[in-house]
């Protein structure tokens, strides 16, 4: 049974930092593409960023760039997200999901998704 759990979000001032990461089970985490979107409220998820089973990442919204980076522990098949500097408008539930075919911005090319984790910015 495929299953993602994230976890690391919670409340944090702005200009502070946080991991989620991404724990897979049910299959093997390096062969296939995760990518973390995030949904604030009232607005439709976006994709955020992903990384490859190259291990090459992907930036899907500018204003994360050179805030937040994404890695992967195989062995551990789990996926990480480190976010720096972080604004108000970072809040949102942040998800990650599978995408077998690569990765891509639109979320219909991920079959599997996480529950998501709730991150708060504010001060």
């Amino acid at each position: 049974q495929v299953q993602l759990v994230e976890s690391g979000g919670g409340l944090v001032q702005p200009g502070g930092s946080l991991r989620l990461s991404c724990a897979a089970s049910g299959f093997t985490l390096r062969y296939y593409a995760i990518g973390w979107f995030r949904q604030a409220p009232g607005k439709e998820r976006e994709g955020v960023l992903c990384i490859s089973s190259g291990a090459g990442s992907i930036f899907y919204v500018d204003s994360v760039k050179g805030r937040f980076t994404i890695s992967r522990d195989n062995a551990n098949n789990t996926v990480y997200l480190q976010m720096n500097s972080l604004k108000p408008e970072d809040t949102a539930v942040y998800y990650c999901a599978i995408s077998p075919g690569g990765c891509y911005s639109d979320r219909n090319e991920y079959p599997y998704w996480g529950q998501g984790t709730q991150v708060i910015v504010s001060s």
